[in-house]
């Protein structure tokens, strides 16, 4: 049986792994979960599947669930905790499913550990991706990717010449308010922001969607992941969600993943990697759909993606800085505090004091991440 360990268990991408687990029981076994605030649901998720190891944010929470915790399972919190729980135990596979940066240093050392990894946490790419690949490259640790995107990217490679590759195109959904003009996101409410047309995901994530942000993050993840310089690295408007990414090679040949919008695909072929295994998600008809659209992007109409591919050309800790002001600014916009439009805004007044550092170690990285939120807390 292939051991397990998830960062982030109670989140979208978490929960939708424990699915995948539950329909081959056979086939896995629960390591180790670590968790945030939702104590109840992982308390449920620990009598389900029996990890042996546990971890929550705090003390605080630690403390509250201890008494509640079958005998034998050992608990963590807080940032050593995820550390405990990604390099700790007896995993095979680290499923890092938690959002933001805070995921850089428990995916280091799982790596260190020799887990091979099931990359859910985009941010640790795009906070500290040389280091990350680095690192795995030195271990012989697989990075198996678990977005849609960068799966259906990894699935159309293989087998394949890297260096046949002429470029590769992410898809875009275009989010909650791709059908909206700029004078109409002037009043959106967070409300508005978290209807996602297609997909089910967690709030920051969805946020990000609708300001296309998360498509930048995604165009520096494919350029570490797939060691593509950013100039072969595009990206389409596709409102249907149905191709999820493709690769067109040197003698216009292209190869393209489509499938219904489910998570629990790419989730499961990183788990099963090599191999395919039977999937509950509902077949695709293209028949049934009709027609698929697709329509150029618009880098006016969505700034925040802009900025992320030109920090992702600049290197160093410019892509720290735009993901470290992008969680901040998207916080403050759940709390209500600022408007949607806001968000880029509070990312480009970061990045405009921002002091570039070239090829940053860790220290370097961890220092520019604290300045960038500390700025956009204030702005």
């Amino acid at each position: 049986m292939k051991k397990i360990s998830i960062l982030g268990s109670t989140g979208s991408i978490g929960t939708q792994t424990l699915d995948v687990v539950a329909m081959h029981p056979e086939a896995f076994e629960v390591d180790g979960l670590a968790a945030g605030s939702n104590t109840a649901l992982l308390l449920e998720q620990v009598r389900r599947f029996q990890p042996r190891r546990v971890s929550v944010s705090t003390k605080q929470l630690a403390d509250d669930i201890r008494s509640s915790l079958p005998s034998g399972v050992e608990l963590f919190y807080g940032s050593e905790g995820l550390v405990e729980i990604a390099a700790g135990g007896a995993a095979d596979t680290v499923v890092t499913a938690v959002v933001g940066s805070v995921g850089l240093k428990s995916t280091l050392a799982a790596i260190e550990a020799g887990r091979h990894i099931g990359l859910a946490n985009k941010e640790t790419l795009v906070t500290a991706g040389h280091l990350v690949t680095e690192l795995a490259d030195r271990k012989g640790v697989k990075l198996l990717p678990v977005d849609s995107e960068h799966s259906a990217i990894f699935q159309c490679l293989n087998g394949e010449n890297r260096a046949d590759v002429a470029s590769i195109t992410v898809t875009a959904s275009g989010g909650s308010f791709r059908d909206y003009t700029r004078d109409q996101l002037k009043n959106v409410t967070v409300e508005d922001a978290l209807r996602h047309p297609n997909w089910s995901m967690g709030a920051k994530i969805t946020i990000d969607s609708a300001t296309m942000v998360n498509k930048g993050l995604e165009v520096i993840e494919a350029h570490h992941l797939f060691g593509l310089p950013y100039e072969q690295v595009n990206v389409l408007l596709h409102p249907e969600s149905i191709i999820h990414s493709y690769v067109e090679f040197r003698d216009s040949s292209i190869i393209a993943q489509l499938g219904t919008p489910d998570m629990r695909v790419p989730i499961q072929y990183a788990l099963t990697y090599p191999d395919r295994w039977s999937s509950p998600a509902a077949r695709l008809s293209l028949a049934e759909i009709g027609r698929l659209t697709f329509r150029e992007m618009d880098y006016i109409r969505y700034p925040a993606l802009r900025l992320a591919i030109e920090c992702g050309k600049a290197g160093g800790t410019a892509t720290t800085a735009f993901n470290a002001a992008n969680e901040i600014a998207v916080a403050r916009f759940l709390r209500h505090e600022i408007s949607f439009l806001r968000i880029e805004e509070i990312i480009e007044e970061v990045l405009q004091q921002h002091e570039n550092v070239g090829n940053p170690d860790l220290e370097q990285i961890e220092h520019c991440d604290a300045a960038a939120r500390e700025l956009a807390s204030k702005l």
